[in-house]
């Protein structure tokens, strides 16, 4: 019985460190369109304590670069052994695709948030992304 091939781990670890960050931007530009902006959190012209928008925003930003790093790391675990069907590979791609291609025209449009808000909040954005995709790697590649 031939021995089962696996990605190394690094690469695995890399890989799916990327994905979960570019799905936590690419939330994090969708979110935005919607109202639900970290920009939010240190706006001085709001009387409340926090809005609910932006806590939204930061879970949104927190549980999608959990669960890409998280997910892609397994998928990558179990691709070389060939257990994902092609089918599942394809709409994996497609779904990709398609949320990036909705960030990118989410991010092309005139932003209704300042110039310095927006870009704190994009680097919020991209440490809370990378912060719990690393997690969720971590956490997958413990397990496996």
């Amino acid at each position: 019985m031939p021995e089962t091939a696996y990605f190394p781990r690094r690469l695995i670890f890399a890989a799916a460190l990327i994905s979960g960050v570019l799905l936590a931007l690419a939330l994090h530009m969708i979110g935005q369109r919607f109202g639900l902006d970290l920009s939010g959190l240190w706006r001085s012209d709001i009387n409340d304590f926090m809005p609910a928008g932006a806590a939204l925003a930061w879970w949104l930003i927190a549980t999608a670069g959990f669960a890409g790093g998280y997910f892609t790391a397994v998928l990558m675990h179990s691709a070389v052994s060939g257990e994902i069907p092609p089918r599942m590979r394809q709409f994996l791609i497609a779904v990709g695709v398609l949320v990036l291609a909705a960030a990118g025209q989410a991010a092309s449009e005139p932003s209704a948030i300042p110039t310095v808000n927006g870009v704190l909040a994009g680097l919020a954005a991209l440490g809370l992304g990378a912060v719990m995709a690393f997690c969720g790697v971590h956490f997958a590649l413990s397990k496996a």
